[in-house]
């Protein structure tokens, strides 16, 4: 919605202020400006990514049509009832109990009571993986913190690629729209004889180019970049509210504690506070 909004604003302003230093929308129609610059894009874009960064930004594309925080307050609740509830098991039943929650968590009682945490494919896998180590008898909780940080690098890594392959794209705009604008001016040359009327339609429809480059750049496809990379860091916080859980249940903390040590790691805006836990983990 904040996309859109944004669009509308962006495009509205420098429309309306154009036309109203009496511009005419007639010179902006440049099909082959927006050739030139469109095509040039998209194969720069495809020479500088390998096919898996180019992946991750269509399918990730989407999410600039969510308007709220990448993780929500209730979401994070969630999440924190949930490491409630598993550590509470495991600490009553003991660690192996926990191997069928883990190896099929669709089919766990306490996985699907959370379906916000479930449907988080990235959270579930790391939940399970570690669990699993933990039930396999790995209990020096600095080898799985080393192990969870590097595994969060890489994700997070993977994420930056998509974000910055985007961000890289739209500073190539404006130097696009000059090569559109330039190519422009040559075929203006080749009509220097023309009557000055026909001259001065002719520089302005090649200065659309340069026009373009730089609203693309600086006005849509940039900050679309840097709203991905915001996005990922958000869903980059979520993953380390479960690492400081389980680090703190390794360490052999109660599960009201290592739940505690998690919520403080949570984003300011949409943390919920200790006494809205306290009274959730107290109606489970």
């Amino acid at each position: 919605m904040f996309f859109i909004i944004g669009m509308v604003v962006v495009i509205g302003s420098v429309i309306s202020g154009y036309v109203l230093h009496h511009g005419d929308l007639r010179v902006l129609n440049q099909p082959t400006e927006f050739l030139i610059i469109g095509g040039a894009a998209i194969g720069s874009f495809i020479i500088s990514n390998p096919s898996n960064v180019m992946k991750r930004v269509t399918s990730n594309l989407g999410l600039i049509m969510k308007s709220g925080a990448a993780v929500s307050k209730q979401q994070y609740m969630d999440l924190l009832l949930f490491m409630y509830s598993f550590f509470k098991f495991m600490q009553q039943k003991g660690m192996l109990q926990a191997e069928g929650h883990i190896e099929e968590p669709h089919n766990s009682d306490i996985f699907t009571k959370f379906p916000s945490v479930l449907q988080n494919h990235h959270a579930t896998d790391f939940i399970c993986d570690y669990i699993r180590l933990i039930t396999m008898g790995v209990e020096d909780h600095y080898k799985l913190e080393d192990m969870m940080d590097l595994e969060m690098e890489s994700h997070h890594h993977e994420m930056e690629e998509a974000s910055l392959a985007v961000v890289t794209l739209g500073d190539a705009f404006p130097a696009l729209g000059i090569v559109a604008a330039v190519l422009g001016v040559i075929v203006t040359m080749g009509s220097i004889t023309e009557p000055p009327e026909i001259l001065g339609r002719l520089i302005g429809g090649a200065l659309v180019g340069t026009f373009l480059g730089v609203l693309l750049s600086y006005g849509i496809v940039g900050p679309i970049g840097l709203y991905l990379g915001k996005y990922f860091n958000q869903q980059h916080k979520y993953i380390e509210c479960i690492k400081i859980g389980l680090i703190s249940h390794v360490q052999g903390n109660a599960p009201t504690i290592s739940v505690e040590f998690a919520r403080k790691v949570i984003p300011s805006d949409v943390m919920p506070s200790f006494a809205e836990v306290e009274q959730a983990m107290g109606n489970l």
